[in-house]
């Protein structure tokens, strides 16, 4: 099956490294026009180098709502459109118990994994797919499907925007509106799981390994497509076969 995003404009958060950039990248193969988002510059410039096709940077802070309406508006100007958003951005400030965290980095949390995708969600819609239906996808974690140690925080985001994608999927159709939850996926945002945990959690895996940024990448591209026109408001779990052994990572 032949995935193309031929004529069709992206714009990914978080893209200049991990999940975003594999996103991205794979999307841009596909066809697609891509503007890739994250905070720093020189970081989108180098991501930008290892990918194939139209692709164009915009810095910005995924939490900052002025920064998500300007970058939405920098990608329709430059490309004319605005056909699929990717909020994939998220921060991690703080592990430990859920009642020992501090106001600031519980502000933070929310701020950029939840206020930000919802005002870009909402700055795309208003720009653009309210007369021009088009794709929204979410990237949450399989932490929002499940209570845990030392990511209760991170966690509690993540399931409010499993929420939100089925929210919105209802009230802006026929845009539509998927969510992607990754088990653990070898980035630079996991690293300290990996590097401590990561060859005992892929030897309790069905499939023995850990995710691959391109594992949540090739999902991306099929819900952005065509193929997957009839889909919406769900939020697919891919995480290497976690959720049907015995016990817990």
């Amino acid at each position: 099956m032949e995935l193309s995003l031929h004529g069709k404009v992206a714009l990914v958060t978080g893209a200049s490294r991990g999940i975003g950039k594999a996103i991205a990248t794979q999307f841009a193969a596909a066809g697609a026009k891509v503007m890739i988002s994250s905070r720093k510059e020189d970081a989108l410039r180098a991501a930008r180098r290892d990918m194939v096709g139209d692709v164009e940077i915009f810095a910005a802070n995924s939490g900052d709502v002025e920064a998500g309406k300007a970058c939405v508006l920098a990608t329709i100007e430059r490309f004319g459109a605005l056909d699929i958003l990717v909020n994939n951005a998220a921060t991690n400030p703080y592990m430990g118990p859920t009642l020992e965290i501090d106001e600031s980095r519980y502000d933070k949390t929310f701020q950029v994994n939840l206020r930000g995708p919802l005002f870009w969600c909402k700055a795309a819609w208003e720009s653009h797919l309210k007369q021009h239906p088009g794709v929204i996808i979410n990237i949450a974690s399989v932490g929002g499907l499940r209570a845990e140690g030392a990511l209760g925080v991170y966690n509690l985001t993540k399931a409010a925007l499993i929420h939100m994608t089925r929210q919105l999927a209802g009230e802006i159709g026929p845009t539509r509106v998927v969510g992607i939850a990754p088990g653990l996926v070898r980035t630079d945002f996991a690293s300290v799981l990996i590097e401590n945990f990561g060859e005992r959690l892929a030897n309790q895996l069905p499939l023995r390994r850990i995710g691959e940024p391109d594992d949540i990448a090739n999902l991306a591209l099929f819900l952005a497509s065509d193929k997957a026109s009839w889909i919406t408001g769900e939020t697919y779990v891919i995480d290497g076969g976690a959720g049907v052994r015995s016990g817990s990572i």
